[in-house]
């Protein structure tokens, strides 16, 4: 066992999970690897089905990115362009539909399933999308225009220079598009509340319990080093931290570090920041993004170590972009700092698919994955039901391989990573 990331998040656990271990033999309908939420959605889902579920789990419930990540969630959408492209082939007219109702389905599902579980997360709404530069602000001008003709004009506001300092005590942005629908949160408590959720509906829970084989067949199975589970189906929703399947798997998802801190408490200086407390991200390609938590501290991210290797000094690396950013908050003491490995896919699409008859698997959200691992939970339910639709949309989406793996992929992924942000310098 692999003790959790030195974060806000695991010193502010609710209720912390204590699953056993899997030891022994069991028998359930599906058995899903992975308690992050990708598996804990679906684990919800199934069970609420009337599946017999079980989640198995290598560290603790929401040890990855889940319980780790900046606990923002938004309508955006990585990848939506090459999935306009690539879905077009099968949706025609319908796929600017299907994309839209992809980007907000996850807030649904995520505020209904606080509401019927009683999941304490500190769950709150509103969002800035903030601009640096003018060219920004055609992209926010563009995402208003969509939002006033999809009908949700009421929930967005495009704020000017003066707008936004009327939100933040920040001089860093020229506008910004203010969002209510967009929420925030905190990500671990979610995760643990929905794997009671679904412990409550009857689903098994294993922790410490990593999952060595898959044994494909008729009826397929999940061996780990102490017990053996079979079931009709297998998920496979581990992302980017198992080392299963590479045969069918390996090289198409890698991973980049995400760096977050937290600030010491600013009691009445944190509204003063930001009085509506506003979640906020940049429009950049690597962006900043930040909010401010339950107990008045500043949780800020940015950047993303395309290596996979974490970053020796967290803190040191964004305290500058605190600073440039509140300057009132020069020197402020920065109580936590922790990485967030992302599952990071070449052209952003989630890849979903079937490994063989019964077992599937679904990964690769590229930083965005709180609001699309719950869309992708009902959709991997959906299909383990029999109902394929939204499922066959992303499976026949194409998907870069990269040969040998992380070895050359980080490598080619920070290549580009390079590429866009000189991009961005030039707009």
């Amino acid at each position: 066992m692999t003790p959790r990331s030195p974060s806000y998040y695991t010193a502010t656990i609710g209720q912390e999970s204590d699953y056993p271990v899997c030891q022994g033999t069991y028998e359930v309908d599906v058995a899903i690897i992975g308690g992050g939420f990708t598996g804990v959605a679906t684990a919800v889902e199934l069970a609420e089905r009337g599946y017999r579920v079980a989640i198995v789990e290598q560290n603790k419930v929401g040890w990855g990115a889940s319980g780790r990540n900046g606990g923002q969630v938004t309508g955006s959408l990585s990848g939506d362009q090459a999935m306009r492209k690539q879905m077009r082939v099968r949706l025609g007219g319908q796929v600017d539909d299907f994309i839209w109702a992809l980007r907000w389905r996850g807030h649904d599902i995520i505020e209904q399933r606080v509401t019927r579980y009683a999941i304490d997360c500190d769950l709150r709404h509103g969002h800035l999308h903030a601009a640096l530069k003018p060219a920004h602000m055609d992209e926010l001008r563009a995402s208003l225009s969509e939002a006033q003709t999809r009908g949700m004009g009421d929930r967005v506001t495009l704020l000017d220079r003066a707008g936004v300092r009327d939100h933040l005590q920040s001089d860093l942005y020229i506008g910004a598009l203010k969002n209510t629908r967009n929420l925030h949160l905190h990500p671990l408590n979610l995760c643990l509340g929905e794997a009671r959720a679904a412990h409550g509906l009857g689903a098994r829970v294993f922790e410490n319990s990593e999952v060595v084989e898959i044994v494909h067949g008729p009826r397929p199975a999940l061996v780990t080093a102490h017990g053996r589970i079979d079931a009709a189906q297998v998920v496979l929703a581990g992302d980017v931290y198992h080392r299963l399947e590479p045969a069918r798997l390996g090289g198409k998802i890698f991973p980049a570090m995400g760096s977050i801190v937290a600030t010491a408490p600013l009691g009445e200086l944190a509204r003063e920041l930001n009085p509506q407390n506003l979640a906020v991200y940049d429009c950049r390609f690597v962006l900043d993004y930040y909010r401010f938590t339950a107990d008045g501290r500043l949780l800020f991210g940015g950047g993303a170590n395309y290596s996979g290797r974490d970053s020796r000094d967290i803190a040191g690396e964004l305290r500058p972009c605190i600073e440039r950013t509140f300057p009132r908050l020069k020197g402020v003491p920065i109580d936590f700092q922790w990485s967030c490995a992302m599952g990071i896919v070449v052209n952003r699409i989630p890849q979903l698919g079937k490994l063989s008859e019964n077992v599937w698997y679904c990964q690769g959200y590229s930083g965005h994955g709180i609001a699309t691992s719950h869309i992708m939970g009902e959709i991997m339910a959906e299909a383990v039901s029999g109902t394929l639709n939204r499922f066959d949309t992303f499976a026949q989406c194409r998907h870069v391989r990269v040969p040998a793996g992380r070895l050359l992929g980080n490598p080619l992924l920070a290549a580009g990573m390079w590429y866009y942000q000189m991009l961005e310098k030039l707009r």
